[in-house]
């Protein structure tokens, strides 16, 4: 009989389990740590999967290599609570060889990033692909301090709580350092 009663029941707490999966960020994959968006001095384009946000970056600088940085992301569901995607668009470009900052436009989450690399200036401009779900992101927005704190630094950003998201991003540019 118990064995009966653990056979009936463990399917349903393994659905029960599976269903809280949603509130819990476990660790991000990258993929391999070789597995970058970029090679060093090329541009790229990188979008999560429909009703995903990006979660997690993570970046490695090498100044021999055109004062450049290497990107990956990580992507998860954006909260249920949210609704469905109902737009997704692409924001204006930050220019390379500009300091800038930058939010989604029309209540956006940061769903994806486009980036060119410019020799001429050893920097890159930045395009966000942004999307808005159905309901309204309950939230406030600050700068997190969870950046390089000098140029040359790598970076390993998380959203370690459920319900925050991404929603900008700011830069600096130096021409001394570049």
């Amino acid at each position: 009989m118990d064995i009966f009663l653990l056979c009936v029941f463990l399917p349903l707490v393994t659905v029960t389990w599976g269903q809280y999966s949603d509130y819990y960020y476990g660790p991000y994959n990258y993929g391999d740590n070789d597995e970058w968006v970029n090679v060093y001095r090329q541009g790229f384009n990188f979008q999560c999967p429909h009703g995903q946000v990006i979660v997690a970056i993570r970046s490695v600088f090498s100044k021999k290599e055109g004062s450049d940085r290497l990107w990956n992301y990580a992507c998860m569901p954006a909260s249920q609570s949210l609704g469905e995607p109902t737009e997704c668009w692409w924001e204006e470009i930050n220019r390379a060889g500009t300091e800038w900052y930058q939010t989604c436009s029309n209540n956006g989450l940061v769903a994806g990033f486009q980036s060119q690399y410019f020799p001429s200036v050893l920097d890159r401009e930045w395009q966000f692909y942004c999307c808005r779900y159905s309901r309204r992101c309950p939230y406030s927005c600050w700068l997190t301090t969870e950046y390089p704190g000098h140029y040359g630094e790598d970076m390993d950003m998380m959203m370690y709580t459920y319900d925050y998201y991404i929603r900008g991003a700011t830069t600096t540019f130096s021409a001394v350092h570049r």
